[in-house]
């Protein structure tokens, strides 16, 4: 028996004559954060709803924590949580009514009131859902997708309109799930949110996995290089500037005083800046190494931005 939570094998979906998803393969492990990375239409919502069970599939093999979301949808069901990027309800329904609300639906359930204290929602458990804002909205969607304890949570685009603040607590929330032995399934617009959260990512363009591993392997297979920028105590017009090691081009500030090299081995790139620096008396006042995002390995495998 496998261990894995989620098993895809050959998935296709059709719309008549559209093919939404075109034969794509994976597997998310036990514990697992796991991101579906692409543009609006690329695939990613058809992919989620048919683990979920909501939408069937054309053909090929599906196995979420071992059911067949078509045959088995109440078993699967009652072991998934998912989170909406739009969740609503009746404006005069009470936080804690939610909870309860959502609790009746399962064979088991996390206690409403631990769940409010760990989404930060006791001052707010007898508030109507419409006097929320929308951080608080978006934690009471999660804490409903908490609600049964689930064994895998999907979360579909959990920070998109979000200010930085509660992003940064959802993403809290989402590393102690982890922390905690909680397979999660999330897709995202946030380059950064897959790059901090993630364990691997899945870039789908066009109905196809065009890349999948970790956010640091899909950064080494990308096209994009990193750059190493030195900026030094005095000019550097006029002096003439080795190869190298790595480096694949350097370009120089319009004073002279800021170098960067682009290179594929920035380590060995920097290492011999900072020996030509030495040997050459040239005072080091600030070092910058960027490496390639995984914005960029998304535009060189796909042409695109993630917007698009």
């Amino acid at each position: 028996m496998s261990s894995a939570a989620i098993e895809v094998r050959g998935l296709r979906k059709s719309y008549g004559e559209v093919e939404a998803v075109r034969g794509i393969d994976f597997e998310v492990a036990a514990g697992e954060v796991f991101a579906l990375l692409g543009p609006n239409g690329a695939g990613k919502t058809t992919t989620v709803e048919i683990l979920e069970g909501i939408r069937q599939r054309t053909s090929g093999d599906v196995r979420v924590l071992g059911f067949d979301p078509d045959r088995q949808k109440m078993q699967l069901k009652d072991r998934i949580g998912v989170c909406l990027q739009s969740t609503n309800f009746p404006d005069k329904m009470r936080v804690r009514e939610a909870l309860d609300l959502f609790g009746s639906f399962y064979s088991q359930t996390r206690g409403t009131a631990a769940l409010l204290g760990r989404l930060q929602l006791e001052e707010k458990r007898d508030a109507f859902y419409g006097t929320l804002s929308g951080g608080q909205k978006q934690r009471l969607a999660i804490a409903l997708a908490l609600v049964n304890n689930p064994a895998l949570l999907f979360l579909d685009e959990p920070t998109s309109g979000l200010d930085p603040q509660v992003r940064l607590e959802i993403h809290a929330l989402i590393a102690q799930l982890r922390a905690e032995g909680c397979t999660i399934l999330l897709t995202t617009h946030y380059i950064e949110e897959a790059e901090r959260l993630c364990d691997r990512v899945a870039i789908i363009d066009e109905g196809r996995i065009v890349a999948l591993g970790t956010p640091r392997e899909l950064q080494k297979a990308g096209e994009a290089e990193s750059s190493v920028t030195i900026l030094c105590d005095q000019t550097l017009i006029g002096r003439n500037l080795p190869a190298w090691p790595g480096a694949t081009k350097t370009e120089l500030s319009d004073d002279g005083r800021r170098l960067t090299a682009h290179s594929a081995h920035p380590a060995r790139t920097l290492a011999g800046m900072l020996n030509w620096l030495e040997v050459s008396r040239i005072g080091l006042e600030d070092v910058r190494l960027s490496r390639p995002t995984l914005e960029d390995v998304f535009i060189a495998m796909t042409g695109k931005r993630l917007r698009e």
